[in-house]
């Protein structure tokens, strides 16, 4: 196994660049691109908005709550396997929403299992980037990530056109099909580092002395003559003696087990605590990680960011037939246009990340400005064109997702990295989940989308605001002097990469 430092920024770090952007593409293709379907289920259920919007919703939204469950798996296993099962339950959810009944069964199958597979995904391809890339992280994150914005490109117009061919259930057999190649996608991810779990199982494997003692003895040992080449001058034991030795080993082993019994109680309540140990130095770092200021500013723009600016990716073809504007529809829906734009968001938002004199966080505040300045632009818009043009916008500072990864590693360092980055996309994924309910509803009590897009608007900018307050150079500076104060004995030195603050 190489050494971490001997493969950073180059060489085999592609190849896990290449894998992970086809592993996103593959599963977030269809659930990026939901906008499409979304009227299709709405015609063939006909169920409220609201009802139908929490498909979309959860599947986007149930990875990401999810998150530091799905990074404890990555930790424990490793990404090569997280990736084989997340292909597993990816395909399976989408082939299953074929045969969906109703919209109950949608959010189950759609929703909850392609979602759970999705933040499987994510975490994985999210978390080998940063163990393979140092100083260029900020554009293999940017390049990883666009592969969710390719994928709602091309699944976009993909879906369109299998549903007129084959009908929305052939549609999601076919994508279903095709999101069984995550599981090709896995083998390039050599792992750096032994998972928890392999480094488990090495450590158990070499602590062999208390287990010897419930090993029952082989039945070899039991007919020695059989299969023999040299037999005793009889050939044979009598029938009698070999019961007799048989009985008595037999009583040697129960006696072995008896003794033994106390033992493994021992052994299992040496485990349990072992095992809660673990679990209560786990929580501790992620309360640790919880009072760190600039990450709680972080989460809370993350769930204002997702509660208001991800509703238009499920609304915004729903929005143009609401408003008689399907008549002028080109052949790229507006799904696509905002996902080939928030694919260049991400490419060039993770090249700007990489500038030593651009805060990150700063950068990332300045996006959610720009997307709530456009949602709230959306209700006063009445043609296609420019639908068409306020989709690139928003999908171009929607890109901003690339910088989370990046912005978590210069806060709370490489080590707790999947942590807070579960703890983010926990924040992250309850906004998704709560965005697209909140809007179908003020439809269905207005008739209109006008007041929800400014609802979102509203909170897109109330997060990039507590985002940039609460990360302004004054507040570090008194951090520091508090710090200090309390801790007048602690020396600081000039290594950078154990300060935790964005450069």
């Amino acid at each position: 196994m190489a050494s971490s430092t001997d493969v950073l920024d180059g060489g085999w770090g592609w190849a896990i660049v290449c894998a992970s952007f086809m592993a996103q593409l593959l599963a977030y293709g269809s659930p990026q691109s939901v906008g499409v379907l979304y009227p299709e289920w709405l015609n063939a259920f006909q169920e409220g908005k609201g009802m139908t919007a929490w498909v979309g919703s959860l599947v986007s939204g149930v990875g990401l709550i999810a998150s530091p469950i799905c990074s404890a798996c990555v930790d424990n296993f490793g990404a090569r396997p997280v990736t084989i099962f997340s292909g597993v339950m990816v395909s399976g959810g989408l082939m299953l929403s074929a045969f969906a009944p109703n919209v109950q069964f949608l959010i189950f199958s759609y929703g909850i299992v392609v979602g759970l597979g999705c933040g499987l995904v994510y975490a994985a391809t999210l978390t080998i980037t940063c163990q393979y890339f140092d100083k260029r992280r900020g554009l293999a994150l940017g390049i990883v990530t666009t592969g969710t914005s390719v994928g709602a490109f091309i699944y976009a117009s993909a879906q369109n056109e299998l549903i007129v061919m084959y009908g929305l259930d052939g549609c999601l057999l076919i994508i279903g099909a095709i999101a069984l190649n995550l599981m090709a996608c896995a083998g390039f991810m050599r792992p750096l580092n032994m998972p928890g779990y392999y480094l488990k199982q090495k450590a158990a494997l070499e602590r062999n002395t208390e287990e010897q003692l419930f090993e029952k003895p082989p039945l070899d040992d039991l007919t020695i003559t059989a299969g023999s080449t040299s037999t005793p001058p009889d050939k044979s034991l009598m029938v009698k003696e070999m019961l007799i030795t048989i009985d008595t080993k037999d009583s040697a082993v129960q006696t072995e087990k008896k003794k033994g019994s106390f033992l493994a109680g021992l052994a299992i309540i040496k485990v349990i605590k072992k095992k809660q140990q673990a679990y209560s130095k786990y929580m501790h770092s992620m309360y640790e990680i919880m009072q760190d200021q600039s990450m709680m500013s972080f989460c809370i723009s993350i769930f204002l960011f997702s509660l208001g600016a991800f509703p238009p990716v499920l609304f915004i073809e729903d929005v143009a037939m609401s408003q008689g504007l399907m008549e002028e529809v080109c052949v790229i829906p507006l799904v696509s246009i905002g996902a080939i734009a928030s694919c260049a968001g991400k490419l060039l938002l993770g090249m700007l990340v990489d500038i030593k004199w651009i805060n990150g966080i700063f950068l990332y505040a300045f996006t959610m400005f720009a997307g709530g300045l456009t949602l709230f632009l959306i209700p006063l818009t009445k043609s296609y064109l420019g639908l068409q043009i306020l989709s690139f916008i928003l999908g171009f500072f929607s890109g901003n997702w690339s910088l989370t990864s990046y912005i978590t590693t210069k806060i709370v360092g490489l080590d707790k990295l999947t942590q807070a980055h579960g703890i983010l996309m926990f924040f992250g994924g309850f906004g998704i989940m709560l965005g697209p309910p909140v809007v179908g509803w003020f439809f269905d009590w207005t008739q209109s989308y006008d007041l929800a897009f400014y609802f979102s608007g509203g909170c897109v900018e109330l997060g990039a605001v507590i985002l940039l307050l609460l990360n302004l150079p004054c507040w570090k500076r008194k951090s520091a002097k508090s710090s200090e104060s309390n801790r007048p004995d602690v020396q600081y030195t000039s290594n950078c990469d154990k300060v935790a603050s964005v450069a």
